[in-house]
């Protein structure tokens, strides 16, 4: 019934969106999230930014907190997955490829974060034809990241073809406040030709095929949901002893919308 509530209450905020996804990760205390909404990716190959985690499956790393919360929890604990990568952290990487993908519309997440030297939790999208034409052709939607020892700024990036890496598109929104302190809502709108990026509704960056600097749009096919909590790389530098361990990215629900009449 909470659930119900909650999503009525957020078809009232966004009266011109209809709702297509949800999780609201509600559940018992330590069960697993949806495998009807979440697969796994599994493994410690570094992810092409020379991360430190290994990310696993089941509940290990992610699971209800029995509060209508999703928790993905990075420990500090040597791993081996089934790559036989051994890594000295442990977490988890959640996706929704071929369970739920969508081209335009406004994708959400009220979550709160964690922080720390090293720490890295994102929530992203993902062409839906990685596996046909490769990354970064396939596009990629930064709608959160977060990477200083305080947790202060939201990252937005554009990725795509000549546009990737270090040359994404992006930009960034200083809160007053960490934003390990409280849950916030981080969210894009995408529709045609043009993507805008929000953090508790205020709009900090707007990108179009025009700041694209004559490379190729992408962004014209459904793209699938990732949640993940990486341990270093190349961005956020690596953990160090002020860094306190296990982290927690806490997630409070996830929603999609298509705009009416589309």
């Amino acid at each position: 019934m909470v659930a119900l509530l909650v999503s009525l209450m957020a078809m009232a905020t966004h009266s011109d969106w209809v709702l297509t996804f949800h999780d609201e990760f509600d559940g018992a205390k330590g069960l697993p999230p949806s495998k009807a909404l979440w697969g796994r990716n599994i493994g410690g190959d570094g992810w092409g930014n020379n991360e430190l985690e290994s990310y696993t499956d089941g509940n290990a790393n992610a699971f209800l907190d029995g509060k209508g919360h999703l928790v993905i929890e990075a420990r500090k604990e040597t791993t081996t997955g089934p790559d036989h990568i051994t890594r000295p952290y442990s977490s988890a990487r959640l996706l929704s490829e071929g369970k739920f993908s969508q081209e335009y519309g406004r994708f959400e997440a009220r979550m709160k974060l964690p922080q720390g030297k090293g720490v890295w939790p994102a929530f992203w999208l993902l062409g839906s034809n990685i596996g046909k034409v490769g990354w970064p052709q396939c596009g990629e939607i930064d709608i959160l990241e977060s990477v200083e020892k305080v947790a202060r700024f939201a990252h937005g990036t554009l990725h795509g073809p000549g546009y990737s890496g270090a040359s994404g598109i992006s930009k960034q929104i200083e809160s007053r406040t960490s934003l390990a302190e409280g849950f916030h809502v981080y969210s894009v709108e995408w529709e045609p030709k043009q993507i805008k990026w929000f953090l508790d509704g205020t709009c900090y960056s707007t990108v179009t095929p025009a700041q694209i600097r004559g490379q190729k749009w992408v962004f014209d096919q459904p793209f699938f949901i990732i949640l993940n909590l990486a341990i270093g790389g190349y961005w956020p530098g690596y953990p160090d002893a002020t860094t306190e361990f296990p982290q927690r990215l806490l997630v409070d629900y996830v929603r999609v919308y298509k705009r009416k009449g589309t």
